[in-house]
Order: structure tokens, then C-alpha cells, then sequence
């Protein structure tokens, strides 16, 4: 089983931080992507936890439009689901990088999984 957690910002790796660090400890192959939505935000987080990204898609560009932003996304995290070829994609939260990569996943046919742990829901 191998896993790819995508996030892109500070709640999304608050969150997901300890995930990638216990299926790395579980052995289990992991890979992270990182859009870099909130890129000021989400680098001292994976600093503090240890996680270099296997992945980043540098998605933000000036005066970007969220449909811009979200097809960016969708169209990038369809790439790396292709090349990191996991069995399962690890995402979190209400974000454009949330909803993109869950999108990306789905029309890739693979399994998906989202963690349930905000308090807005």
C-alpha cells in the first residue's frame, strides 16, 4: 500500500503533519504533495515536522481567480497521482486545494480518503 497526502495550508498540515509522520513510522510508503496556497503559512509547519515535500506545485500567481486556482490544481494534483501512481490519496478540510485534489483523485479512479476533523462540519 502506498499513500499520498496533498495539502496547501497551515489547517491542512496542522491536521495531516502527524498522519504523514505515523505511516512513515508504520513503514507504509508515503509521499506529500504540497499546492502551496498559503506557501508562508504551510513552510514553517513542514520545517517543524520534519517533511519535505515530494511534491510542489507552486499553484499561486498574482492576480489569480479561484477558478484559475482550481483548475490549476485539479490539473496538477492529476499529474502527480499519475506519476506517484499511490493506492490511496490522503486529503483534509474545505480548501481549493482540498476540493482539487478530491476531484483529482476521483476522475483518477482511485481510492480516496477524507479525514473528518474540523469543527465546522
Amino acid at each position: 500500500m502506498s499513500v499520498l497526502v496533498v495539502l496547501g495550508t497551515r489547517p491542512e498540515a496542522i491536521k495531516l503533519a502527524p498522519v504523514v509522520k505515523e505511516l512513515r513510522a508504520r513503514r507504509v510508503p508515503t509521499r506529500v504533495c504540497v499546492t502551496g496556497q498559503h506557501r508562508e503559512m504551510l513552510t514553517p509547519l513542514l520545517d517543524l515536522f520534519r517533511i519535505v515535500p515530494d511534491y510542489d506545485l507552486d499553484v499561486m500567481t498574482p492576480d489569480q481567480t479561484l477558478s484559475s486556482l482550481t483548475g490549476s490544481v485539479l490539473s496538477k494534483v492529476e499529474k502527480v497521482v499519475a506519476d506517484a501512481a499511490p493506492d490511496w490519496v490522503v486529503v483534509q478540510g474545505d480548501t481549493t486545494t482540498q476540493s482539487g485534489a478530491a476531484s483529482a483523485t476521483t476522475f483518477s479512479t482511485l481510492e480516496s480518503t477524507l479525514p473528518v476533523s474540523d469543527e465546522r462540519v
